[in-house]
This record gives structure tokens, C-alpha cells and sequence, in this order.
């Protein structure tokens, strides 16, 4: 007897093993700052791009033809995406990732569809309505929530608010990113357009790396060999592999479906911080998860009618 699964039943399937792998980053980034204090953000954020670099080079070669009578004002947005997107972007949060928890960071970088919302409605002047407005307290508080538990935990406050102020300002960076994404993807295709963003996301990060490095390669022969595999986890499982299955799923699910079981990230993550770092959110924080995921739901099905 033969078993297959339906179109929707795949497009699920790959949400969400996307959302799993996506919700190990700050799991990985974690393991790695614990393996060396020779391994920072910059360090790992190099070793993740390099990683990931060819896979997105091939990816552009394959869908080089879409690349025929684009402006030269659209090559230049696309760089700006992809500095800003997954070079500036990822950066930040690796490096947020060294003062604050892996489930407070993920709990307040899942704030970004809450921030395309209201940059498009100062965008394009068009009042948030009720509905929004209450998704949006309800992220925000829910945030807040766990932030302050946490903050009321840490030896270093200093250190707390500077991590998550990076982190948020990380997934500011993002909601911009994803703001430029629609033209772009129409002008280079989906799969062309995510060669070619990531490409140079992976190129600003090695050139970071390198400019601020006073021996880089000298760094990195004296790293241990796991902090190697942990930057080639971080490249493959978690940037390359996420991004096709998602890609995918939105294919045979739609945008807002595939989101939808993507929400369940967050759960994942906070699941795995708990198994794996020893990391314990007790119910009040989980009252401020339940919100903030709740709110961003809301909005992510509501922001269509702002369109």
C-alpha cells in the first residue's frame, strides 16, 4: 500500500521542519560562545556566512537570466537589502546573543511583522486599525513581560538592556529588509533574488570579519575544531537548509499559512533552550510568550487589509 502526502500536507511538513531549524540558531550560536572566548558574534557570524556562501552562489548562477534589463536603482536596492537584511540584521543579533537569554531574543525578534506593520502605515498613511492596534499591545507587552522577568534575574543589568536593545534593533533592521523585499522579487524572481541578497549578506559579513580582525586567519586556525562544525551547523541547518523549505512551503501553502505554522518557532525555541542550555522561563514569562505570540498572529493576518 502506497502512502503519499497531499500538496498541503507537504507545504505543513516543510513549515515545519523550517520553523525547527530556524528555532536552533540561538541554541547553536549559544553552545559555540561556551566552546572559546576567542568566538564573538563576528567570529560566528563569519563562520556561519562561509559556510552558506556557496550554496547562494550557486543558487545565483542557476538564475543568472533573470538578471536581463534591471536598473541599475534596482541593483543598487537589492545591495542595500542584503546588508541590511541578513549582513546588519544577524550581526546584531549574534552579537545581542552574548548579554541576553536564547528565549528572550527569539520571544523579541518575533516582533518584526508587528514592525512592517507600522512602518507601511506611516509609509503609505493609512491609519492602524482597532484590530492591529490591540495585536500590536498585545506583542509588545507580552515582551515587556519577559523582558523585566528576566532583567530582574541578571548580575549585569548593563549588559541586559545592551543585549536587547541589539536584538530589537536587529529585528528593525529586518522589518526593513522585508519592506524592500516585494519589488525586488518581482524585479529578480524569488529564487534569484535570494541567491543574490544573500550572496552579498555572506560578502559584507566575511569583509566585517576581516577589517576588524587584526589576524584573522590566525583566529581562526585556533579555534576548536567543534566551534568550526558549530559555524558550519549555523551555515547549513540553519540559513541554507530553513531557507529552501520554506520557500517551498510557501509555494504550496501561500505566505500566510506557511506563517501561521511558523509561529510555533518561538515554542521551539524556548523548548530547546530549556533542554539543551539549562534555561527556565517560569508562568508569568510563559503568560508574556502567549501574548506576544498571540499579537503577532494577529497582525500577521490582519496586515493584508493595509496593503
Amino acid at each position: 500500500m502506497k502512502f503519499s502526502l497531499t500538496k498541503t500536507q507537504t507545504g505543513s511538513l516543510f513549515a515545519v521542519l523550517a520553523a525547527f531549524l530556524f528555532s536552533t540558531k540561538s541554541i547553536l550560536i549559544k553552545q559555540a560562545y561556551a566552546q572559546s572566548p576567542l568566538v564573538d558574534g563576528t567570529v560566528l557570524m563569519a563562520l556561519r556566512m562561509a559556510s552558506a556562501l556557496p550554496f547562494f552562489l550557486v543558487l545565483c548562477w542557476l538564475n543568472r537570466h533573470h538578471n536581463k534589463n534591471i536598473a541599475l536603482t534596482d541593483w543598487a536596492l537589492l545591495l542595500l537589502a542584503g546588508l541590511i537584511g541578513y549582513y546588519f540584521s544577524s550581526w546584531l543579533d549574534f552579537v545581542g546573543l552574548m548579554y541576553i537569554s536564547a528565549s528572550l531574543e527569539r520571544i523579541i525578534l518575533f516582533l518584526y511583522p508587528t514592525l512592517t506593520v507600522i512602518a507601511s502605515s506611516f509609509i503609505f498613511r493609512q491609519r492602524l486599525g482597532i484590530k492591529s492596534i490591540f495585536a500590536i499591545a498585545l506583542s509588545y507587552g507580552g515582551t515587556v513581560i519577559v523582558m523585566l522577568q528576566e532583567q530582574s534575574t541578571v548580575p549585569h543589568e548593563g549588559d541586559f538592556w545592551l543585549g536587547t536593545s541589539l536584538v530589537f534593533a536587529s529585528a528593525v533592521s529586518f522589518a526593513i529588509y522585508l519592506l524592500l523585499t516585494p519589488r525586488l522579487i518581482q524585479k529578480f524572481g524569488s529564487w534569484n533574488f535570494t541567491g543574490l541578497a544573500l550572496s552579498v549578506a555572506c560578502i559584507g559579513t566575511l569583509l566585517h570579519f576581516f577589517i576588524e580582525t587584526p589576524q584573522p586567519l590566525k583566529l581562526l586556525s585556533q579555534l576548536p575544531t567543534e566551534t568550526i562544525w558549530y559555524g558550519i551547523a549555523l551555515g547549513f541547518l540553519v540559513t541554507v537548509l530553513p531557507t529552501i523549505l520554506m520557500a517551498q512551503s510557501i509555494a504550496r501553502l501561500g505566505a500566510s499559512q506557511a506563517a501561521m505554522i511558523a509561529s510555533v518557532g518561538p515554542v521551539l525555541t524556548l523548548i530547546l533552550a530549556t533542554l539543551f542550555l539549562g534555561e527556565y522561563l517560569n508562568m508569568i514569562q510563559w503568560f508574556g510568550c502567549f501574548l506576544n505570540i498571540t499579537g503577532v498572529l494577529i497582525i500577521t493576518f490582519a496586515k493584508k487589509k493595509l496593503a
